[in-house]
């Protein structure tokens, strides 16, 4: 995009260095950054990179994270979710050499989705922040949907690592707490019922994050978690009833079966199409 605008600012954007000590890649731009396009960009920092979030750059290796790291030591956010070709050992060589000078610059990573993390690379990362891997005092970490884990969050208080061992499987994943006041509460009188873990543990509401322990989900016509309230607030398909999440309400845009309102959702809209499935309407008003 720089190379199709005017030379003078084309020329004013490339040469001024404050710049380009915050990059962040996200959305359709990550699957085109590989090593030596990544190795370009943040050459024109000059060495002074502050914070680097790489989100779902999948082209991206360690090597190619080695050299950008000797060529800017004074990091201090590192932001690598979803980057799947880095390796636990890329990771943690790129944190020792960050926090190896005198500075200790970096503050913070974000290392969601990085496959075979184990507990010595997680007591080592922690070590490295200097915090204590098995009392991490970070602030809760709350599931705010999909979308969310992929993209970067410029708001908000985050800790210095998102990634810890989950008590439910002793797995070192990303872990999230429970927004609900009645599971806090729950969980201070049955230990033993903590809605505290991994995805893979806990299933959360794709709205509000929420566990499933105390209640059961209700179905969606995404196929995403939803609890029982955020269920009976979102609209619903004119004939079976089920809503859509906020992540997919586009897929509940105008139809032409709809009638006078509301929405077919599209496993009814194809049914319809075939014929085999509905003999009349069903509009709510």
């Amino acid at each position: 995009m720089i190379s199709q605008v005017c030379r003078p600012l084309r020329d004013a954007v490339e040469n001024d260095v404050l710049l380009w000590q915050h990059i962040f890649v996200e959305g359709p731009s990550s699957s085109r950054i590989d090593d030596c396009v990544l190795l370009k960009i943040t050459s024109k920092a000059q060495g002074r990179l502050k914070t680097l979030a790489l989100m779902n750059c999948v082209r991206i290796t360690d090597d190619g994270l080695q050299q950008v790291i000797v060529n800017n030591p004074h990091i201090v956010k590192l932001f690598v979710p979803f980057c799947t070709q880095l390796t636990p050992d890329g990771i943690v060589k790129a944190v020792e050499r960050l926090t190896d000078l005198h500075e200790h610059n970096l503050k913070s990573i974000r290392l969601q989705d990085i496959h075979n993390i184990t507990k010595e690379h997680l007591k080592t990362l922690c070590s490295c922040l200097g915090l204590n891997s098995d009392e991490q005092k970070q602030p809760p970490n709350i599931y705010l949907g999909f979308e969310h884990l992929r993209s970067f969050k410029r708001n908000g208080v985050d800790g210095a690592i998102d990634i810890g061992v989950c008590p439910k499987c002793d797995s070192v994943r990303t872990v999230f707490d429970c927004p609900r006041e009645t599971c806090g509460k729950r969980g201070r009188w049955s230990p033993l019922s903590a809605c505290r873990g991994c995805f893979h543990c806990i299933p959360r509401c794709e709205e509000c994050g929420g566990c499933n322990i105390f209640e059961e989900y209700e179905e969606s016509a995404c196929l995403d978690y939803l609890c029982l309230e955020c269920w009976l607030r979102l609209p619903k398909c004119n004939l079976c009833n089920r809503p859509y999440c906020s992540r997919h309400a586009c897929m509940s845009g105008s139809s032409s079966n709809a009638g006078l309102g509301g929405f077919i959702c599209e496993d009814c809209s194809a049914e319809i199409m075939d014929g085999r499935a509905f003999t009349g309407w069903r509009i709510y008003e």
